[in-house]
């Protein structure tokens, strides 16, 4: 599969990778409780409580699971939602979309293109350019400051 990661220079390449499959028992074993009721059995963590809604440092975040880079700072956003939001992925590749219709509703889970790690929901009422809302999950994410982009590297 085709994604986008960071090199020895900290720098976003196109790149080719494997599918990342582990057991519930390999994910309970390498994540909390807390994310993987998130990650990997699709909760929702309680609004204005993740540890990442207020992070204003620069850098990316990552998924949980893979490592997989998501999303920038640059494209966070304080949607007053509650979760972080961002109004685009690294790149589009990165962040795979499905229809949710759980609960009676109709929604557009976003999940991580290398593990299926549920990262939360989006929704097409954000700020230009894109006008879309990545609404994510701090359990589902991990913060890589910027200096730091080049331990990254695949």
């Amino acid at each position: 599969m085709k994604v986008h990661v960071y090199d020895k220079a900290g720098k976003l390449v196109p790149a080719e990778s494997a599918k990342v499959v582990k057991t519930d028992a390999e994910w309970k074993k390498q994540l909390t409780r807390e994310q993987y009721e998130v990650a990997r059995a699709k909760g929702t963590e309680r609004p204005f409580c993740g540890t990442l809604l207020d992070n204003k440092k620069s850098g990316t975040y990552v998924c949980i699971c893979c490592r997989l880079p998501l999303f920038t700072s640059d494209a966070k956003f304080d949607s007053g939602t509650g979760w972080p939001s961002f109004f685009q992925p690294v790149a589009k590749e990165n962040v795979a979309e499905h229809a949710d219709n759980s609960y009676g509703m109709r929604r557009v889970e976003a999940l991580c293109a290398r593990c299926d790690c549920h990262l939360g929901h989006v929704f097409p009422d954000g700020p230009p350019p894109t006008r879309l809302r990545f609404c994510m999950n701090s359990e589902s994410l991990d913060f890589v400051d910027a200096r730091d982009l080049a331990t990254l590297a695949e």
